[in-house]
């Protein structure tokens, strides 16, 4: 089995974070915000991954903190996870179509962050979440995990509809990406 754990406590957060993605879904998600546990309870299904999240931040300030920390420290778990990245298929991209919204991900796990994001928001916020911190997670996790990360949403009315169809697009371009083929690095390099 593929895991990883992360616990991780700053001034602003305490994380405690373990992943497994060789699962089926099954999480217990609860970061204080209710928009961002349904996101990352999506991630967790259409991946297929296992995971447990606990986060206590400093959400009297705002969700900042509270939501980029955890893309660290899920971004680490992952990292566990995936090892040495031999036998996956390291490439996966997606489309996802929520009502109005289309979102799209391509990502590459080659040790070599980088995150192009392209989605606007008609409002500041989903309930209690900070849309612009869709961004701020993204990047949080693609650096921390290792992953080339593009995230685009193609169109869309509702907000909602927009991050989650680009977190169902991340979930599915994940699940194809870790898929293991039994080879050897998939690369030209030898190593990633």
């Amino acid at each position: 089995m593929r895991t990883g754990e992360v616990k991780r406590t700053t001034k602003e957060t305490d994380i405690d974070i373990s992943l497994c993605l060789d699962g089926s879904g099954k999480n217990e998600i609860d970061t204080g915000i209710g928009f961002f546990d349904h996101m990352l309870t999506a991630l967790c299904v259409h991946a297929g991954f296992d995971m447990k999240v606990r986060v206590k931040g400093d959400l009297y300030v705002d969700g900042h903190h509270t939501v980029e920390d955890t893309g660290i420290a899920l971004g680490q778990a992952f990292r566990q996870a995936i090892g040495d990245m031999k036998g996956i298929n390291r490439y996966g991209s997606f489309y996802i179509p929520m009502d109005e919204a289309l979102g799209f991900c391509s990502l590459d796990i080659s040790n070599r962050p980088y995150l192009v994001y392209d989605c606007t928001y008609t409002n500041q916020s989903t309930g209690q979440f900070d849309n612009f911190l869709t961004e701020e997670f993204m990047r949080a996790f693609a650096f921390n995990a290792g992953i080339t990360l593009h995230l685009k949403c193609m169109y869309g009315a509702n907000d909602h509809h927009k991050i989650e169809a680009l977190f169902k697009a991340l979930a599915h371009s994940l699940k194809e990406a870790v898929k293991q083929n039994g080879g050897e690095v998939l690369s030209t390099k030898g190593v990633l």
